[in-house]
């Protein structure tokens, strides 16, 4: 069965670890999975990330910004996401439209429902089942960050990221029946136990349709 999984959070929550984990389990248990990210996951998309996550376009402007992140969006539904969920196949995405709001809606400023006009067309109108939210403190997840590769985004002062944390909240309470919040702060296998325990609930639930 098809299923449309998205994962959220502030940067360096731990969710790309999240969802490779889950891949992995649900792989084990028979389940056709695919994995992919936002923006990439196309040859496009992928071109699109580099251009607006490189620390050398510092002049980038907020329309810019989501235009191009909309952009690559459009490329991957059409291209990777739907095909996949009409092959009956669960899909899992690191990032979607949420990411969007939280970030050029809340973080920048940008306003909220020209926002999700183009998130509409872009998707078509395609929302996720259900969207894991794994937050973290601010500093706290760019503390992790600095440990690794960072890009343009992470190089924002830490009152933008605390501004895209508010407003994943924001967007966690406003739809409480697609998004499951989860404490990032906890060891990575408890997390992830949480994160089975709701992929299981919704999967009985469809099967039992």
């Amino acid at each position: 069965m098809s299923l449309f999984i998205t994962f959220e959070g502030p940067d360096g929550s731990g969710k790309s670890t999240q969802i490779k984990l889950l891949s992995e389990y649900l792989q084990a248990r028979g389940e056709r999975v695919l994995v992919t990210r936002e923006p990439g996951g196309t040859v496009v998309g992928e071109q699109i990330r580099e251009v607006v996550l490189s620390a050398r376009n510092q002049t980038i402007q907020p329309a810019t910004e989501a235009l191009l992140f909309s952009a690559a969006r459009a490329q991957i539904v059409a291209e990777v996401i739907q095909p996949a969920l009409r092959a009956g196949i669960i899909v899992l995405c690191d990032r979607y439209a949420d990411s969007t709001l939280a970030y050029q809606g809340y973080g920048l400023g940008m306003d909220l429902d020209a926002l999700r006009a183009i998130i509409r067309f872009a998707t078509g109108g395609l929302a996720p089942d259900l969207t894991f939210y794994v937050d973290v403190p601010v500093e706290v997840g760019l503390a992790r960050r600095q440990r690794g590769e960072t890009n343009r985004l992470d190089q924002k002062a830490i009152a933008y990221h605390a501004r895209v944390r508010a407003g994943f909240l924001e967007l966690v309470k406003a739809e409480p029946g697609r998004w499951v919040g989860i404490d990032g702060t906890q060891t990575i296998e408890q997390v992830q136990k949480q994160i089975r325990g709701e992929v299981e609930r919704r999967l009985q639930s469809a099967d039992s349709r």
